[in-house]
C-alpha cells in the first residue's frame, strides 16, 4: 500500500490592516521628506531666477499637476511670453524709428552683429595665439644658439575683444564694490551703534549721497594722476573707474548697515550688557547676526549702482571695459554701430541681472531671512 505524501499548499497570507497602514505611513513620510528637500531647494533657486524648476519637481514628485501646471505658468510661461511680445514689438517698431545713422536695429540685426563681435573674438585670439607661438619658436632659437641674453618676452598689443571688455569691466566693478564694502560696512555699524556717530556722519552721507559720477570723475583723475606712478601695476584709468564706483556704491550699504544694526532686538542688547561682552564679541555674536539680511540688501543695491555708474565712468575715463566700447561705436559713426551698441546694452542688462542673481544666493546661503 503507498502512501502519498501531501505537499503542503503555498498560501498568501493577506496583509493585515496594521500592515497596510504601516506601509501608506511609510510611503507618506518618504514623499513629505522629498517636498521638504525640493522646499529647502527651491529657497536658492528663487534667489537665482530659477524659481520655474521648482513646480517641475514638485509634479515629478507626484504633487497635484494642475496646482503646479499653473505655478509653471506664472513662473516661466507668463515671462517668455512677455520676452517675446517685446521682440516682437521691438522688430516692428524699431525701423521706423529713423537717425542719423540710419532706423534703429531689430532684433535680427543685433543678432547677426553679436555673432560679429564673436567672430572677431575668436580671430583675435588666434592672432596672440600666433604671435606668441613665433615668440616662442624665437626665443627657443636664440637659447639653442647660446644667445639666451637677447630673449625678449612681450605682450600682444592687439586690440581688446568684446568678452575681453566685458572681463575688464566685471574686474573694474568689483574691486571698486569691494572697497566700497571694506569702507561702508564697519562704518554703518559703528554709526548704528552709536547714536553720536550716527549723528555726525549722517549730514555727509546726506550731502555727498545724491553726487553724481560725471561729478566725482574729474576730481578722482586729477587725484590719482597726481598720487600714482604710471608705471605701477594697475593703468590710471583702472584705478579711476574703480574708484569713482567705489564712491558713488558704498552709500547703499552703508545706510543699510546702520540701519540693521540699530533695529536689532533690543534683548539681545540687554543680554550683551548682562554678559558684559566686550565690543568684538558683541559685534561678531549680537549684532553682524542680527543685521547681515539688511547688509545683504545694501550690498546687492550698492553692486548694482556700482555696475551702473561704472560704464560712465569708463566712457570719460576711457578705461577699456564696455562703458569705452559704446562711446568708441558711438564716436564711429558706421552702420552697425547702432546694433553694437544695442548689443552692449543687452549685455549691460543680462549682467546685471546675474550680479543681483549672485548676491541674492550669497544672501540666502548666509542669512535665514526670507525676504529677497
Amino acid at each position: 500500500m503507498s502512501t502519498a505524501q501531501a505537499k503542503p499548499a503555498s498560501t498568501s497570507v493577506p496583509p493585515s490592516d496594521a500592515d497596510t497602514v504601516a506601509i501608506a505611513a511609510a510611503k507618506e513620510a518618504r514623499r513629505a521628506k522629498v517636498f521638504s528637500t525640493i522646499t529647502r531647494i527651491s529657497k536658492f533657486l528663487d534667489a537665482i531666477g530659477l524659481s520655474w524648476i521648482t513646480p517641475i519637481l514638485m509634479m515629478l514628485a507626484g504633487d497635484n499637476p494642475k496646482v503646479q501646471g499653473r505655478a509653471l505658468w506664472e513662473r516661466l510661461g507668463i515671462p517668455v511670453l512677455a520676452v517675446l511680445v517685446f521682440l516682437f514689438a521691438w522688430g516692428q517698431l524699431a525701423p521706423q524709428v529713423k537717425t542719423s545713422l540710419g532706423a534703429i536695429p531689430g532684433p535680427s540685426q543685433v543678432w547677426e552683429q553679436a555673432k560679429v563681435l564673436h567672430a572677431d573674438h575668436v580671430a583675435e585670439t588666434r592672432k596672440a595665439d600666433a604671435f606668441y607661438a613665433r615668440q616662442d619658436a624665437r626665443n627657443d632659437a636664440l637659447v639653442a644658439a647660446g644667445r639666451g641674453d637677447e630673449v625678449r618676452e612681450r605682450d600682444y598689443t592687439g586690440k581688446q575683444t568684446y568678452y575681453q571688455q566685458i572681463w575688464t569691466s566685471l574686474k573694474t566693478v568689483f574691486f571698486g564694490f569691494m572697497i566700497g564694502t571694506i569702507i561702508a560696512a564697519p562704518l554703518g555699524i559703528i554709526c548704528g551703534m552709536s547714536p553720536t556717530m550716527n549723528a555726525a556722519f549722517n549730514p555727509l552721507i546726506q550731502i555727498f549721497k545724491p553726487v553724481s559720477p560725471l561729478a566725482w570723475l574729474p576730481i578722482v583723475t586729477m587725484v590719482v594722476s597726481a598720487t600714482m606712478a604710471s608705471d605701477g601695476g594697475m593703468s590710471k584709468s583702472f584705478v579711476t573707474s574703480a574708484i569713482t564706483v567705489t564712491l558713488c556704491s558704498l552709500w547703499p550699504t552703508l545706510i543699510n548697515t546702520a540701519v540693521g544694526v540699530a533695529s536689532i532686538d533690543k534683548d539681545l542688547v540687554n543680554v550683551g550688557k548682562v554678559l558684559k561682552l566686550d565690543a568684538w564679541t558683541k559685534v561678531t555674536k549680537l549684532v553682524l547676526p542680527s543685521a547681515l539680511p539688511l547688509i545683504f540688501t545694501g550690498m546687492r543695491l550698492s553692486l548694482g549702482v556700482g555696475w551702473m555708474v561704472l560704464i560712465a565712468a569708463e566712457m570719460l575715463a576711457q578705461n577699456p571695459g564696455l562703458g569705452k566700447f559704446v562711446w568708441d561705436e558711438f564716436q564711429n559713426g558706421s552702420s552697425n554701430s547702432l546694433a553694437k551698441i544695442m548689443v552692449a546694452v543687452l549685455t549691460i542688462g543680462i549682467i546685471g541681472f546675474i550680479l543681483d542673481r549672485f548676491m541674492a544666493a550669497l544672501q540666502t546661503m548666509f542669512t535665514f531671512s526670507t525676504n529677497r
